[in-house]
């Protein structure tokens, strides 16, 4: 099923807003100031006509399933949450499917907006999302807060609570509609109750590295840092990339209607998913499903 602003409102007259506009309450919102210096944030691709922005599309990823369907949806935006242009292209051809997803943009007159690791720090944002997991938050703060900023406002978040191991898995995989991967701390017998959880959407074990806490949360880790963690006496949960942002999109819609004052049709990509699929041994009907 769709999901989509104008799904709730289908017989409203969509009236568009200025791109630049779109733009303005975007960096209200999270400035990209807030940005990692490495990332590459705010709009990227913006189309040569001054048309009105009427309908948006956002997704996690750029992909060019996604990208198909942005061009069969008729969008004349889209916002996606990691930038598909992050190191300089030095060529746009059809040899490669970022270049050809750039060219898709440019050929169809869609803007692109990117604001990544922006979303990351702000109040209110993917980390805040996925800290939602943790149904008895006694606490939270980012582990790195940033200078000069609204407070709360960071990398990562630090979450003190109260809750048994298994009940917060449940309520992970609950929240972000997905299978959750677990390695347990070496000593986790000893400990079955989780007061302290760090945790960082996307790939988190650089931020986490060295954390004293009971449980980390992220998406994704090498082999060796879940090692690393485990000795520590950390038991981590694993996500896989993506789904450990993507559900932010079903929370940030809402925001960005009204801040748009409705005057945008607004959809959340049916084709964006995580490239990684989980598959029981043995169970060759899944294998096909996943990959139909």
């Amino acid at each position: 099923m769709s999901r989509c602003v104008g799904s709730l409102r289908k017989m409203a007259n969509f009236s568009g807003v200025k791109l630049d506009q779109v733009v303005k309450q975007l960096e209200s919102f999270a400035p990209t100031s807030l940005a990692e210096k490495w990332d590459n944030v705010g709009l990227l691709i913006e189309p040569p006509n001054d048309k009105l922005v009427e309908r948006i599309l956002l997704t996690n990823d750029l992909t060019e399933p996604v990208m198909g369907e942005a061009i069969e949806k008729k969008v004349d935006m889209i916002i996606s949450y990691h930038p598909p242009i992050f190191k300089p292209l030095t060529r746009i051809t059809k040899a490669n499917w970022k270049e050809r997803v750039v060219a898709a943009c440019l050929s169809n007159s869609i803007a692109l907006y990117s604001p990544h690791t922006a979303w990351d720090k702000v109040l209110g944002g993917v980390n805040d999302w996925l800290a939602k997991a943790i149904v008895d938050i006694q606490g939270i703060k980012p582990l790195v807060p940033e200078p000069d900023a609204v407070p709360g406002t960071g990398s990562g978040r630090l979450v003190e609570t109260n809750m048994p191991i298994s009940q917060l898995v449940q309520a992970l995989q609950e929240h972000i509609e997905n299978s959750v991967h677990v390695a347990f701390a070496v000593d986790h017998q000893a400990k079955t109750f989780v007061n302290t959880v760090g945790i960082c959407g996307g790939s988190g074990g650089s931020l986490l590295r060295g954390l004293q806490v009971d449980l980390v949360i992220t998406g994704e880790m090498s082999h060796h840092e879940l090692l690393d963690f485990n000795h520590n006496g950390t038991t981590v949960l694993l996500c896989n990339h993506s789904n450990s942002e993507r559900g932010y999109l079903r929370e940030f819609l809402p925001m960005l209607d009204d801040r748009l004052q409705g005057a945008c049709e607004l959809f959340i990509s049916e084709k964006d998913k995580d490239p990684l699929h989980t598959v029981m041994r043995g169970n060759a009907q899944a294998t096909q499903k996943v990959q139909q």
